[in-house]
């Protein structure tokens, strides 16, 4: 390796590892947030439908600002953009926490702190996905969205047994403090030591014009079938996710038991699993065709979601929580490296923004369907029929010749 190569191979490490240390703290802090909410609106309410009003509360305002998020990452400076997302969200926990002091503990206060994480999320989750490629070779995007996905899922084992703890230990409020330490630390590594220039599209000079761009985003979508038929597949599929996803708590805490520690082991289970699986795909990298290695994700949340309903064990169940989470970076890694590597650059915040409007408008819509059903039926019916259905979906993923071609490798 001549002295060139090695300082830009030094140096794109020293951006990828700084850039994933901050968001590995503003990610704790969150979590440490987001799993006491929503065991304080699970066990104070067991009500399906104000779980779905919480869960709507948290996706609708990113479905809402995607499109337009994915034309900012676009167009301005994507660091600056994850900065002020943190910035937004710490701001309005800071708040929520002040009123909590206070003795004002309503519930809706809740919800409009997911709406406004929500916000957020919308805001990073283009840029984070655009970013990416500008800072990572491509042959290392495989592994280094393993090595984020299995950082992310050990930060949600560790959150929800370090939030249990708190929530023995300290107030409800305690816990907002940590998440605004934890966002401004996150903010002060990525102003300080993440260097990165910014690309090309936003050292223009911007006349913005949304509904052009996004117009130009649905054409590039039309202009390459594969997203078409990717889009296509995803949103059917996330709205069969939704029950897995979201009534599993509800689930437990109806046919197993309220207690805390059993929230708390079924989100140590998946997250574990997540770990594993995303230490696999990043030392794997998966089969050579992409398409294939998501295709055996899907074979697994179907045949785990079934399993889910009819498991009477809650040992058992564990198991199949856990395997699922195996499952996850499975079908997340090759799915994001797939879009990384075949859209352009000037899209990708587009074409991200759409991805997360699809990921997070159809699950809440599968919980508009799902959710008040919950409270007339048992969820495990729920979780067997979805199963189904997402076992049989996957073979049409695999069996679309379009998908199957875009998933080949370049080489």
């Amino acid at each position: 390796m001549n002295l060139v190569n090695e300082q830009v191979y030094k140096q794109w490490i020293k951006n990828i590892v700084i850039f994933l240390t901050s968001q590995t703290v503003s990610l704790f802090g969150s979590s440490l947030v987001q799993y006491a909410i929503f065991w304080y609106v699970t066990l104070n309410t067991k009500s399906g439908l104000l779980m779905t009003i919480f869960i709507l509360c948290g996706f609708v305002p990113t479905f809402l600002l995607s499109p337009f998020a994915g034309v900012w990452a676009d167009r301005f400076n994507r660091k600056m953009l994850i900065i002020l997302a943190d910035a937004l969200v710490a701001l309005a926990t800071l708040v929520l926490a002040v009123l909590f002091l206070t003795g004002y503990k309503e519930l809706w206060l809740l919800f409009a702190m997911a709406s406004i994480r929500a916000i957020g999320t919308g805001i990073q989750t283009p840029a984070i996905g655009a970013i990416l490629p500008q800072i990572v070779p491509e042959e290392k995007l495989t592994k280094v969205n393993g090595i984020n996905g299995s950082i992310q899922a050990l930060v949600m084992l560790v959150a929800p047994m370090a939030s249990a703890a708190l929530l023995t230990m300290a107030s409800l409020e305690m816990i907002f403090f940590i998440d605004i330490i934890t966002a401004a630390v996150a903010i002060l590594f990525m102003l300080t030591s993440f260097k990165i220039p910014v690309h090309r599209k936003a050292r223009e000079q911007q006349m913005v014009n949304y509904f052009t761009d996004l117009k130009q985003g649905i054409a590039y979508i039309k202009q390459h079938p594969f997203l078409l038929k990717f889009f296509l597949f995803l949103t059917i599929y996330f709205i069969f996710v939704a029950p897995a996803a979201f009534l599993t708590p509800l689930q437990v805490a109806r046919s197993f038991g309220d207690e805390v520690w059993r929230l708390t082991a079924i989100e140590i289970a998946f997250s574990s699993g997540m770990m594993i699986g995303g230490v696999v795909i990043a030392a794997w990298g998966g089969f050579r065709n992409r398409i294939h290695t998501m295709t055996l994700a899907s074979l697994l949340f179907g045949v785990c979601t079934f399993s889910l309903g009819i498991t009477p064990n809650f040992w058992i169940y564990l198991f199949f929580m856990m395997v699922t989470g195996v499952a996850m970076p499975f079908f997340n890694t090759p799915s994001t490296v797939l879009l990384q590597e075949k859209i352009e650059e000037d899209f990708q915040g587009r074409i991200f923004g759409i991805y997360g409007m699809i990921s997070t408008s159809m699950m809440p819509i599968g919980m508009l369907i799902f959710g008040p059903i919950a409270d007339y039926i048992k969820i495990e019916w729920l979780l067997i029929g979805t199963g189904l259905c997402m076992f049989i979906q996957s073979f049409f993923l695999i069996g679309s010749k379009v998908l199957v071609e875009a998933g080949k490798p370049a080489n």
